[in-house]
């Protein structure tokens, strides 16, 4: 039963990953992927308060594993921040490609702290 939690919420984070993604970019300009940055970095706020509350409120594990694992995992993509990256890089845009790969992984380790640090309240 839990598979299947895991799966629908995998399905429905992959639903708001693209409503998010095409929201933000259609409100932006320019070659950075601002779609998937927003994705990850909310994703990454998600999955730090998921596991804050089950780590400091009693959240069960699996209320966990589908939020955390299933939503998030399926919210979050590291494959397209991967292939977005590469390919400005191959279309000689180091420095934006050098921001999205150093700003995502800053932001969202800020992010998953942030939302670590909420769990703590």
């Amino acid at each position: 039963m839990i598979g299947l939690g895991v799966a629908l919420a995998a399905g429905l984070g992959a639903v708001c990953r693209y409503l998010l993604d095409e929201v933000v970019t259609h409100r932006t300009r320019g070659s950075f992927p601002y779609g998937t940055f927003a994705v990850n970095v909310t994703g990454s706020f998600v999955l730090g308060l998921v596991v804050g509350l089950g780590l400091h409120h009693h959240l069960g594990g699996d209320a966990v594993a589908v939020l955390g694992a299933g939503f998030a995992g399926g919210y979050t993509t590291l494959s397209t921040w991967a292939w977005e990256s590469l390919e400005l890089g191959r279309e000689g845009a180091l420095r934006v490609a050098a921001a999205n790969v150093f700003g995502s992984l800053a932001l969202g380790l800020l992010a998953a702290a942030a939302g670590l640090g909420l769990a703590l309240l």
